[in-house]
This record gives C-alpha cells, structure tokens and sequence, in this order.
C-alpha cells in the first residue's frame, strides 16, 4: 500500500486525506494546529456559491484597488508598500486577463461537480454542517451592476449554472427580511450554504475511522523529494524527526508558497486577507429578522449566511497586506453596519470578528496536480472558493496521485488536473 503525506488540515487537506483513503491510500495528515479548520477553514462566509465563479481578473477591478487605496474601510484594500512577491503576483494577475471568460466558465464547472461529491460525502458520513439548500441571491443597487451580473450569468451558463434574474419585488419575495432600495438581483436557486469549520471536523472525523493518520500539532521544519520519495521533517525537542513517504500532496493554504519552493516548485500563491463576523442571534426578535437565504452584495462584496438557528455569518472584503492576520477594526465596522442597514431587526451587540488569509493564485484558478517531482502533487490556492471547490479538487488530485503511483483501489475517476 503505497504511503502518501497531506500537509495540511484545512478544508483541502481533510478532503484530499479522505479522497486518497477511500482509494486506498495509507494516508498521514499533518497540521500544525492542535484541530483541523483552525486557519481560513474556521470562519468564512459560509457560501457553496458556483454563481460565486467570476474571476478577478478584470480591468475593473484594477481600477476599483487604485481607487480604494487609501480607503481604509474599502471592500478591496491593497497596501501600497511594495515587496517582490506582491508585484510579481499582480504583474501575473494582470497577465490573466485575457483568460477571464474562460478561467469563469471552468470555474462553474468545478463548482457544480464538487456539491455532487462534497453533500455525497456529507451523507455518506453522516456530517451535521448546517446545510441550508436555500439558493443564494445576488443583489445589486444600481444598473450597471446588474448589467454586469447579466455579463457574468451568460457565462455561468456556459459552465452549466442556471440563475435568474428578479425585480426588487420578487427579491423581497425570495428573503422578505431583506430591507433597502434595489434595482434587481440575480437568484441562484441550485446554490447553498453551511458551516465549513463544522464539516471539516466531521470530516477528519471520518478520516481517522477510515485509516489516516493525523498528525496535529505538528512543526513541519522542511520537505524534500529524490524524485523517487518525499520526505517531511518535523521538529521534536529531542531532535528533528524525518519521516519517509511515497508521495506528498500540499494543501498547505498560504504556506504553499514555501513549501513548493523546497520541493522544486513555483507556486505564487498570494494571502488575501478576509474578514468576518457572526452575528449571535440571542433573541426572538433577532432570529426573525435575520435572513434565512444566502445574499451577496456585490457593491459591497459582502455575503451572508444563517448557520443554524442562532448564528448570522457575514464575511468578505479582500486585503493585500502580506501575512498580516490583524482584526482591525475599521475593516469589521462595515460588516457590522451593512448588517444594521440591510436587517435592521437583528441585534448587533453579540458579533465575533475574526480574520482569515485566502491563499490565492494569479490566474485565481487552484493548483491541482503534479510538481516536477513525480512523487510530489499540489491541491491549493483556491483562493475565495476553497470551501466551494474542496470536494470537486480533492477528488481530482487524487486521481492523479493514482495515475502516478498506482495503489490496490479503485480506478481512478479520469477527472483533468489543473498544473
């Protein structure tokens, strides 16, 4: 049985540990924390969101960062200190757009595959994660917005997403506890939410009953491949403990970056900084008032997601600023007051910020394949969709780590590899 490490035990890592277990693999998961999901699968937005595929590779958004740079509460915020890595990954996000098109329509595709896998899996496990199969509304405040997210529907389904347009009426149809002044939206009925860092814990769960090992809280201090193997070396107080593998796959999040370079690689993932709140919802009043359908707001490049019968989770906004993991307070304030003005009934005084770094790739496209070592894959830089991809990539590089090293499993699902 062939022997394969996952670094990482993030939403990519728990559900690449669990792919390869069910093909056969004897898998070792390695996390630095003391639980899976403690990172940027904690608490995101909450989305399965395939009307969420537009890349960001577009002129507009170029204009909308330099306009918003000195903006300290703007949804998207870049720090204008310049360091080698951030100029080299705008030069190539820059570089991309001409793939916008294509790189949207594929990444619908990957995100109607993946539900299939990841509520098969759910089931399968018997994973409480607060679904909700509600659909997700796009709103928008004005014409142009909602001419463009005509733009982006056409393209969705190119990639086979139905979604619809609604007039403000149907809107407060759809979530009547939706307040404000809309020019119209765009409703995705097929779309969903849930609680990442719920399924996740579920999962790796699963994982453990299923033969793989978890390693948390572990120092992973370096990794290294001969080609023939891959090695990962962790930091013990009596000394360094390096353990021997057929195969390594990196989910490692924003860490990616430093570990494919000590195997060979050049991975330019970006952390993009993410910020949320959840809203407890304490009383009547405010459980009432709080929308039960997912909402994204595209102005503000806000969504909302009910998780459960208590919890109210907005997220969103997009900072460039390195590894920096601050909660800063004038980055929350507008998830706090976008809630006081769309859903004036819900109590704000019980909210819990947090912040989270979305490990994201030029080309806003995830890595999914083989490195130059044959023994070394990749599944990471999903960037804003890593709970919306999870179940569709993991399934994918663990077809290739089959095609590549061969086990007593299954056969392999044929699914392409991004590399």
């Amino acid at each position: 049985m062939k022997r394969i490490a996952v670094l990482g035990g993030g939403i990519t890592g728990v559900t690449t540990a669990y792919a390869l277990a069910k093909r056969g693999f004897a898998v070792t998961l390695f996390e630095k924390h003391r639980y899976a999901a403690m990172e940027t699968s904690f608490a995101n937005g909450g989305q399965l969101s395939a009307s969420n595929a537009e890349v960001w590779n577009h002129w507009s958004t170029i204009v909308k960062g330099l306009k918003w740079m000195l903006k300290s509460d703007a949804p998207l915020l870049v720090n204008p200190k310049p360091s080698w890595h951030k100029l080299s990954w705008f030069a190539e996000f820059i570089g991309a757009i001409p793939s916008y098109r294509q790189n949207t329509i594929e990444t619908a595709r990957l995100a109607i595959a993946a539900r299939e896998h990841l509520f098969a899996w759910a089931e399968a496990e018997g994973i409480d994660f607060d679904l909700k199969k509600k659909g997700i509304l796009h709103i928008y405040r004005d014409k142009a917005g909602f001419e463009h997210a005509g733009q982006v529907s056409r393209l969705l389904a190119e990639g086979g997403l139905p979604r619809r347009s609604v007039t403000p009426e149907e809107m407060r149809g759809i979530e009547p506890t939706l307040a404000g002044n809309y020019y119209g939206g765009y409703f995705t009925e097929c779309d969903s939410t849930g609680d990442i860092h719920k399924f996740t814990n579920g999962l790796a769960v699963a994982i453990e009953r299923l033969g793989v090992r978890c390693l948390y809280g572990q120092d992973v201090k370096a990794v290294a491949t001969d080609g023939k193997r891959a090695s990962v070396t962790l930091g013990k107080d009596a000394g360094d403990e390096i353990l021997q593998f057929d195969g390594l796959v990196v989910c490692a999040g924003t860490a990616s970056r430093d570990l494919a370079a000590q195997l060979g690689d050049r991975v330019n993932i970006y952390p993009v900084k993410g910020y949320s709140i959840t809203v407890n919802l304490t009383d009547e009043i405010s459980r009432a008032s709080a929308p039960i359908v997912s909402l994204l707001d595209d102005e503000t490049k806000l969504v909302s997601s009910r998780l459960g019968h208590d919890r109210f989770r907005v997220a969103g906004t997009a900072e460039f600023n390195g590894h920096n993991r601050d909660i800063r307070a004038d980055r929350i304030r507008p998830l706090v007051d976008w809630v006081n003005e769309c859903f004036p009934g819900v109590n704000t005084r019980s909210v819990v910020p947090w912040a989270g770094l979305r490990p994201m790739m030029p080309n806003m496209m995830p890595k999914v394949g083989r490195g130059k070592s044959p023994c070394v894959f990749y599944n990471t830089g999903h960037g804003h969709l890593g709970w919306t991809l999870s179940a569709v990539t993991a399934d994918m590089v663990s077809g290739v780590v089959e095609q590549a090293l061969g086990s007593n499993a299954a056969v392999a699902s044929g699914q392409p590899a991004y590399v």
